[in-house]
């Protein structure tokens, strides 16, 4: 029986990026991905939407390891699939489509992508324009420790000046880049964001089963501050009746403001289609008590309503204040971890 987001590939032969994943090698064959490669053909990608702030986006990698439940670029893996098109979703969510999870599961490494990088930033002159690094993939999930792309980006970015750059992970492996990093914000405006969903572990393995403990990110944190980068922590998404307690958060604020972050920004779970396929079935089985709410908050919209969304923005409001730090926009928090086409909700 077909369920979730259902896709249906006719007959034909593959092209543009779905081609190029058919006829990738694979570069390695772990217990909980296989690594693949692409031939990188554009790094800066232009994103044209007027609901987010930053122009530009780069991706080392495509998909994601880190397996978090809630991500919403799983849509991204999509395009890997020749002429696929949507059929309506069975709303019982028993199943999870191939492509929501290869996501996870078969990760692509953009080959020559310094190379690329470096001859777009010859022929274009982004000089002032947001660009966020991060923003449908981890650019340090654990493909970054062999493959070295990102930072191989970074090296390119370094040898340029006035660059208005962020960069969003979950992972400590930032701090490897600490050199990196120093050289670029000496000559371009740079910002680095730790995302950090709740201080709870048990949590936080079972939502982001293969990402940095909360802890390590934010000691990683700490050393980028030390370091002189400006870094803040993104506690996002927010997800009711798992990490949204009053006193949880505030004890998240808190650990983020002891840790030396500039800023704190949040925003609540997006649930698009693709999201839902994962998310649903992984909450009937997780935390069976709380499904039928998440079918009733989002039951016509992907996001949270108004007045849930309110609620949060008041407390966080309240939570920074308390705790002396800024918010996403006094920061220039421009990169904002959303899909091209996703509204931000400033909170």
């Amino acid at each position: 029986m077909d369920n979730g987001l259902l896709l249906q590939v006719e007959p034909s032969v593959p092209k543009g990026i779905a081609r190029l994943a058919m006829q990738a090698p694979c570069l390695e064959d772990c217990r909980e991905a296989a690594y693949y490669q692409i031939p990188a053909r554009s790094v800066l990608s232009r994103c044209n939407s007027p609901r987010v702030a930053f122009l530009w986006t780069i991706n080392p990698y495509r998909g994601c390891a880190f397996g978090c439940v809630y991500c919403y670029a799983r849509y991204t893996h999509e395009y890997f699939v020749a002429n696929y098109r949507h059929r309506p979703r069975d709303p019982s969510y028993e199943t999870i489509p191939a492509t929501v999870m290869d996501f996870e599961r078969r990760i692509y490494a953009k080959v020559g992508a310094a190379q690329v990088l470096a001859a777009e930033l010859q022929r274009r002159d982004v000089r002032g324009q947001q660009i966020a690094v991060g923003t449908v993939t981890d650019p340090y999930q654990p493909a970054e420790r062999r493959y070295r792309i990102t930072r191989s980006l970074l090296a390119v970015l370094a040898r340029h000046q006035g660059l208005v750059l962020s960069l969003t992970t979950k992972s400590d492996l930032v701090t490897r880049d600490l050199d990196l990093l120093r050289r670029i914000a000496a000559n371009s405006h740079l910002h680095v964001n730790i995302t950090v969903t709740t201080l709870d572990h048990t949590l936080a393995r079972r939502l982001e089963p293969r990402a940095p403990r909360p802890d390590r990110r934010l000691a990683a944190v700490r050393r980028l501050v030390e370091g002189g980068i400006h870094t803040g922590v993104f506690v996002m998404p927010i997800l009711p009746g798992l990490n949204d307690g009053a006193a949880s958060l505030d004890a998240l604020v808190a650990a983020a403001a002891a840790a030396g972050a500039r800023y704190v920004a949040t925003q609540p779970l997006c649930l698009r289609d693709a999201t839902r396929a994962r998310f649903y079935p992984w909450l009937r089985q997780e935390f069976p008590h709380l499904y039928a709410r998440y079918r009733r908050l989002y039951a016509r919209d992907t996001d949270l309503p108004a007045g849930e969304a309110d609620r949060l923005r008041d407390l966080f409001d309240y939570l920074r204040r308390k705790h002396g730090l800024a918010g996403g926009r006094e920061s220039r928090l421009a990169s904002l971890p959303h899909a091209p086409d996703q509204p931000a909700l400033g909170l």
